[in-house]
């Protein structure tokens, strides 16, 4: 069940202000059961990690981001994203150097995906678009983004596809549906006002479900 602070902020709280969470999830990675969860917390100054974990019996998903809130405004300054699918293991990590304008990447990086790529302002690495989508549609502001990642600029937008009572912590919910297609990969998330991340991720590939995430306590 949804712990007492996190309960009442479903309830009450007009708005997503920035604060230390740890949130459980059940999930699937490519059809297979697992264990998901997502933490934020502070670190020196106004620097905060932001994680993700996936674990499967045959898989392990790790990434982070090590990022800085500035009046509201969040960048991304390290991200590091490891896999362990049996015996196989990846990983890349990622600087952005702002006062170089540049991000740059290292470890298991493809060739044609090693070069560095400027920055611009607003520019935001694939994990830390969760946390901006719920800040974004509580403010009204549109969802879209520059998401500069794994060596690759996109630019998204999420649309609004609606509401859907969904369940969290074993009690129905509302929540608003946003959706974003790219190519044969969409990514559809499921917020709750008050909930400081999705409710549910599920990202889909050429349209089979690849990963599943559904919140089940935030505390």
């Amino acid at each position: 069940m949804l712990g007492a602070a996190a309960a009442l902020l479903l309830a009450t709280s007009p708005a997503w202000a920035i604060e230390a969470f740890t949130a459980d999830y059940l999930a699937s990675y490519k059809g297979m059961q697992a264990t998901g969860k997502m933490t934020l917390a502070p670190e020196s100054g106004d620097r905060w990690r932001y994680t993700l974990a996936i674990s499967t019996p045959l898989a392990n998903l790790n990434q982070s981001t090590v990022f800085e809130d500035s009046k509201g405004t969040w960048r991304p300054l390290t991200s590091q994203d490891s896999t362990q699918v049996l015996v196989k293991r990846s990983t890349k990590t990622a600087t952005y150097d702002w006062g170089q304008g540049l991000a740059t990447w290292s470890g298991d990086v493809k060739p044609e995906r090693s070069k560095p790529i400027k920055l611009q302002a607003g520019d935001m690495d694939a994990l830390l678009i969760n946390l901006a989508l719920v800040r974004d549609l509580a403010a009204g502001k549109p969802l879209k983004y520059r998401m500069v990642d794994d060596g690759r600029v996109k630019q998204l937008s999420y649309k609004v596809s609606g509401k859907e009572s969904i369940s969290v912590g074993g009690k129905q919910v509302e929540a608003t549906k946003v959706v974003n297609t790219d190519g044969d990969k969409q990514t559809i998330a499921w917020l709750v006002e008050g909930m400081p991340i999705p409710a549910r991720i599920l990202q889909r590939r050429g349209g089979k479900d690849d990963i599943d995430l559904r919140v089940k306590s935030v505390n």
